[in-house]
């Protein structure tokens, strides 16, 4: 499954931009551009582009993790942003360490809580959705303004924004969702959580618990948010190809499960 390693920065195209001048100022290169964001014939006129058009750029560097930078815009607020993204505004303030979260500078930026998806032969915007355990619209929404992007048709190379699992107080950046969990493998996220404690467990398609109850210790405690970061573990043997990870907290007055994040995996 192609998932795109490294950062990538959501550019928004001005007055007077150029490929080249675009390439030259983020140390990428046109060719690049153009696959990245499909600007070919017969998805685009090939190497045109608008002001107010988004472009996804792939920044220099090496990391392994596919993660995502979003440039403020004029009249941007951190509530839109993190409605385009489909996570929560204490979350992306939480995300990006916002001491003042109702102050953003124009090309400011800001972490979002995203990976990039490389679309293959055959996908649609629906089987990419559904795989990823999001919605067509949520899809969209994040990569709102882009060139080659249709909900009817999209095109090979094509590299897409694509909302990580999330709730009001947890996402979780590893395993990504529909990628192949085994014992030992990274469980990370950021949380908000009571006395900094996480907990985890894995099901089977069949409901079967594969992993029980688990706890996870954050490097901070709420209000804060912090990180997580631990080995997954199994207790049974998967007996389906495929199951479910969740990854919660407890309300420290009844026990019940709260901000529960479910992410698709297999085995």
């Amino acid at each position: 499954m192609p998932i795109s390693p490294g950062t990538h920065l959501l550019y928004t195209v001005r007055p007077g931009d150029t490929l080249y001048s675009i390439a030259d100022q983020l140390g990428t290169n046109v060719q690049s551009l153009m696959q990245i964001n499909t600007l070919y014939l017969p998805v685009a006129e090939p190497a045109q582009i608008f002001p107010g058009q988004v472009l996804l750029v792939r920044l220099p560097g090496m990391a392994e993790q596919s993660s995502v930078l979003y440039q403020v815009q004029s009249g941007d607020t951190l509530y839109r942003i993190a409605e385009r993204f489909s996570v929560s505004v204490d979350m992306l303030a939480g995300l990006n360490q916002l001491q003042q979260p109702d102050i953003l500078r124009v090309s400011q930026l800001l972490s979002v809580a995203s990976f990039v998806y490389e679309v293959e032969q055959e996908d649609t915007l629906f089987q990419i959705s559904r795989r990823f355990g999001t919605t067509m619209s949520e899809l969209i929404r994040a990569n709102q303004r882009r060139p080659g992007l249709s909900p009817d048709v999209i095109y090979p190379g094509l590299r897409l924004v694509v909302p990580l699992p999330s709730s009001t107080n947890i996402v979780v950046f590893q395993p990504l969702p529909g990628t192949k969990i085994a014992p030992g493998q990274r469980l990370t996220g950021w949380a908000r959580a009571f006395e900094a404690t996480i907990n985890y467990q894995i099901c089977n398609a069949m409901g079967r618990i594969i992993t029980q109850e688990r706890a996870v210790t954050a490097s901070q405690g709420a209000p804060a948010f912090g990180l997580f970061d631990a080995q997954l573990q199994f207790d049974q043997t998967p007996t389906t190809q495929s199951g479910i990870l969740m990854v919660y907290t407890r309300s420290a007055r009844d026990g019940s499960i709260q901000d529960l994040v479910e992410v698709s995996v297999t085995f």
